[in-house]
């Protein structure tokens, strides 16, 4: 795993010749050796029709790639970094949440649809999240940020897990995903709980949530 937690908003990557990483444009904070920063106007890997097809997902984010031999410092905007490693599993997560990942992980966007039906549709509206996401898969890691801390909650079969949709943060893993609701007569007339909207993962894999309702 090339990053390493300085603290909990700043993390630290080993770049080796050879190797491309990508971060998000303006993340680097310090570093040394010799090392380039590029920005990548495709937006990370795949090329063109990748490219193009994250920008019509709305899923397009300023990138930089990242080269050379040295470590990196990056942070940005003071928000919590959380480091997630990948065996082979795929990672789905907002683009405007990463900071930076692996240049040998694979790129791509999925329809909320598709994890969830309707329901994962409606997901993404609901949270203000669009109707994809963006996908990393492969052996690597990722670090992504968010509001306050992060924790990582294990998902099991049989076990879902229910996460306030304004506080998930990514997931990875087997795992569906969907929106369920508890509307009662109280909430209807303005006396509920304030929690109608629960987001439910279930499968095998993990699910990372944030100390906060708040989008970044």
């Amino acid at each position: 795993m090339p990053f390493r937690e300085i603290n909990s908003k700043m993390v630290e990557a080993t770049v080796v010749p050879g190797q491309k990483m990508y971060s998000q444009r303006g993340a680097m904070l310090a570093y040394r050796g010799d090392v380039s920063f590029t920005p990548n106007i495709q937006g990370g890997q795949g090329g063109l029709a990748s490219m193009i097809g994250r920008r019509v997902a709305n899923e397009a984010t300023p990138l930089m790639t990242v080269e050379g031999s040295g470590t990196v410092m990056f942070g940005h905007g003071g928000h919590h970094v959380q480091v997630i490693g990948l065996s082979g599993d795929t990672l789905y997560v907002e683009a405007d949440r990463l900071l930076a990942f692996d240049g040998t992980l694979q790129q791509g966007t999925m329809f909320m649809g598709s994890q969830g039906g309707v329901m994962g549709m409606v997901r993404g509206q609901v949270t203000g999240q669009g109707l994809f996401t963006t996908t990393l898969k492969g052996h690597g890691a990722v670090a992504v940020m968010a509001h306050g801390g992060v924790i990582e909650l294990p998902i099991t079969p049989g076990r879902p897990v229910h996460v306030d949709p304004q506080a998930y943060v990514a997931h990875h893993g087997d795992v569906t995903n969907k929106l369920s609701t508890a509307l009662g007569w109280r909430d209807m007339v303005g006396r509920g709980s304030g929690e109608a909207f629960q987001l439910e993962l279930s499968g095998n894999g993990a699910v990372y949530v944030q100390a906060s309702e708040e989008k970044l």
